[in-house]
């Protein structure tokens, strides 16, 4: 291969390669982003003025690309996982995600400007992650919120929430095994559907 055409393969390799190193970050920076983000949207008089609806709908729009909703729905789910059908277990990740962007949501609705502090970034094996932070509140107190997230594609993404030290996949394994110790998955979906408001 002549020099001219190395020269050009060369080119062509950086271009495709600078983008990718430009979206590349650190768990804690990939949390910090989407935080702020959050933030910053919820301190907006424009955001302050819609309504609760639109509230839910402009946070749930802004979590989404951080949140892998899928892998959060698997292990949530643990064993029970593999008794859906595809079609189940589609439907159940999108209820299960409309679930929880309502809660994420009227979590965030209820801050009231308190200091949110990051801290550690804790690598728990290779291609998964803890960042802890913390909510200050006004009286000084330290409330923590550890995100953990995973890098399958390239990007960081959540697959679970540690609040106070207590796991939302954990929490709603145990509220979900009860109901699939006694029902089906299809009365499971059921209920889901009935929470996030679809007949």
């Amino acid at each position: 291969m002549s020099k001219r055409y190395v020269g050009l393969l060369i080119l062509i390799v950086l271009a495709v390669m600078i983008p990718l190193q430009a979206h590349a970050t650190t768990p804690k920076a990939t949390v910090e982003t989407a935080v702020n983000g959050l933030l910053k949207i919820l301190a907006s008089s424009d955001f302050k003025a819609k309504t609760k609806d639109e509230k839910i709908a402009i946070i749930s729009e802004q979590i989404e690309p951080f949140f892998d909703f899928k892998a959060l729905s698997r292990r949530t789910l643990g064993r029970e996982w593999k008794k859906m059908s595809g079609e189940q277990q589609t439907e159940f990740v999108g209820l299960f995600k409309k679930l929880l962007q309502g809660v994420y949501a009227d979590r965030l609705l209820a801050y009231s400007d308190q200091k949110v502090l990051f801290e550690k970034e804790i690598i728990l094996k290779k291609g998964r992650a803890e960042v802890q932070s913390y909510l200050q509140t006004s009286d000084g107190k330290k409330i923590p919120l550890f995100y953990r997230l995973s890098n399958k594609t390239g990007s960081w993404k959540v697959y679970d929430v540690i609040i106070e030290g207590v796991s939302m996949v954990k929490n709603y394994r145990t509220q979900f095994r009860q109901i699939l110790s006694k029902d089906s998955p299809d009365k499971l979906l059921e209920i889901l559907r009935k929470k996030v408001g679809q007949s």
